[in-house]
C-alpha cells in the first residue's frame, strides 16, 4: 500500500467513526426525550405555581403570630428590614440578640410529661 491509500483509509475510517457517534447520539436523544405534557397538567402546574405566589405575596406583606409560645412573629418585609438596618448599628449585640432568637426559635419543644406507672 502506498501513502496516498493508507490516508484515504485512515479518513474513511475517521468520518465513519463519527458518523456512528452521530447515528447514536441522535438515537439516544429520540428515546430519552420525555412524553409532552398535556393541557390539563400545564393548567395544573401554571394552577400551582399562582397559588405558591400568592402564599409567598401574604407571607411577605402581613403580620402574623406564627408560634405564641415561643413569642415569634411575622413583620412585613419593610418593616422587618426597617428593624435590622436599626438593629445594625451596633452590630455586635445585633449579631448576639440574632443568635439568641435562633437558638430559641430552633429550641426544641419540651417533652411530653410521661404517663405514671400503673403500678406505683
Amino acid at each position: 500500500m502506498n501513502g496516498t491509500s493508507t490516508k484515504t483509509a485512515s479518513f474513511a475510517g475517521i468520518l465513519g467513526a463519527f458518523l456512528v457517534v452521530g447515528v447514536l447520539v441522535y438515537a439516544m436523544k429520540q428515546y430519552t426525550r420525555p412524553a409532552p405534557l398535556n393541557t390539563a397538567r400545564i393548567e395544573e402546574r401554571k394552577k400551582v405555581l399562582a397559588e405558591i405566589r400568592a402564599e409567598n405575596e401574604k407571607g411577605l406583606g402581613t403580620y402574623e403570630v406564627t408560634d405564641a409560645g415561643k413569642g415569634i412573629v411575622r413583620l412585613k418585609i419593610e418593616r422587618a428590614m426597617e428593624l435590622t438596618i436599626d438593629a445594625y448599628k451596633n452590630p455586635v449585640a445585633a449579631r448576639a440578640d440574632l443568635t439568641a432568637r435562633a437558638d430559641k426559635a430552633g429550641a426544641p419543644a419540651p417533652k411530653a410529661p410521661e404517663k405514671p406507672n400503673q403500678f406505683e
